[in-house]
């Protein structure tokens, strides 16, 4: 298993942002997540996109993080925003989703950031069993899905 940097729109970046996309409407029934994101957003130093890939080359876990300072949507100066953590089902249950998570804080604290948000929801306890059980703690609601009774915002400082 290795971990390398990619650009939002690379292909396989693509391929499993549709996929955690297609898990989200599954679990919430609304076509996915409608958060802009722009593969700008995810270049360093303002941020980082990572892709897990097994022996064989195939891509099978990623996650983000982007640069966001107070603004009006509820970010603080200093946040790193987590983005599109996920594991392919079949690669659940091994670890990755700990690894790419310590890899992007990592990143982020020698970007200078100080503190890790991420926005999850309701309907998945595997997120919040991760980030939990990682340090963070339930903050301030943020982003998007702010006002959403399904949203729920977690922060770690870095």
């Amino acid at each position: 298993m290795f971990i390398r940097p990619v650009p939002f729109d690379h292909p396989d970046a693509v391929k499993l942002n549709d996929e955690v996309q297609a898990e989200y409407h599954v679990r919430y029934g609304d076509g996915g997540d409608a958060t802009h994101l722009d593969p700008a957003d995810f270049r360093p130093p303002h941020g980082v996109y990572l892709i897990a890939y097994d022996e064989d080359g195939t891509p099978v876990a990623t996650g983000g993080w982007r640069s966001q300072d107070k603004n009006d949507e509820g970010n603080e100066d200093g946040d790193a925003e987590l983005k599109r953590m996920f594991v392919v089902a079949s690669m659940r249950g091994r670890g990755l989703a700990r690894r790419i998570l310590a890899a992007l804080e990592d990143d982020a604290r020698e970007a200078c950031r100080t503190r890790m948000v991420l926005e999850t929801g309701t309907k998945q306890p595997e997120a919040i069993a991760l980030y939990t059980s990682s340090g963070y703690e339930p903050c301030t609601k943020f982003g998007y899905y702010r006002f959403h009774e399904e949203s729920l915002c977690y922060a770690k400082g870095l």
